[in-house]
């Protein structure tokens, strides 16, 4: 992939949260958690271990947990980011997170960030697919062919966000 295409894909990513009830490829799937274990990771742990969920009644239960992430009912997958509870988890766990979500859209899929890390429904998802008590819950990534356009949320300019040397 050239250099133009991934600078495309990372700028043209955005959260989706209407799908297509299209199944995705199994090879895709993992290709795309393939990119999440390749993640940068604080002293090289990997620390991470992805549960990709597929089957309609899991979907549903876990959407009901969530306080934003309703939607995921609707998704064609789910990827659930554990981390084990090492000093920079959530760190190792964002990053492999990113690299989902740009390897999606890579695909032509669309993904959503559900917040994990933290919430009140972080440890009944955990029980439900039967993560260990020392991992952690960092993320989970909606995944699926977008049912539609998705605008693109405005964004701060780069002069806004941006300094020199010095704030």
């Amino acid at each position: 992939m050239s250099e133009n295409k991934i600078l495309e894909v990372i700028k043209k990513r955005r959260s989706v949260r209407n799908f297509k009830r299209v199944e995705i490829p199994e090879d895709i799937i993992k290709d795309i958690v393939d990119c999440g274990r390749l993640a940068p990771t604080a002293r090289n742990l990997q620390p991470w271990k992805f549960v990709v969920i597929t089957k309609r009644p899991s979907l549903k239960e876990i959407a009901g947990l969530t306080d934003y992430g309703k939607f995921l009912k609707d998704a064609s997958c789910c990827i659930l980011v554990f981390c084990e509870n090492t000093k920079y988890y959530l760190e190792d766990g964002c990053a492999a997170t990113e690299n989902i979500l740009i390897a999606a859209q890579a695909y032509g899929i669309g993904s959503c960030w559900i917040a994990g890390d933290k919430k009140s429904y972080a440890e009944p998802i955990a029980k439900i697919v039967g993560a260990p008590e020392k991992w952690k819950l960092v993320s989970i990534i909606a995944l699926g062919y977008a049912a539609g356009e998705t605008a693109c949320p405005k964004k701060k300019s780069l002069n806004d966000v941006l300094s020199w040397e010095h704030w």
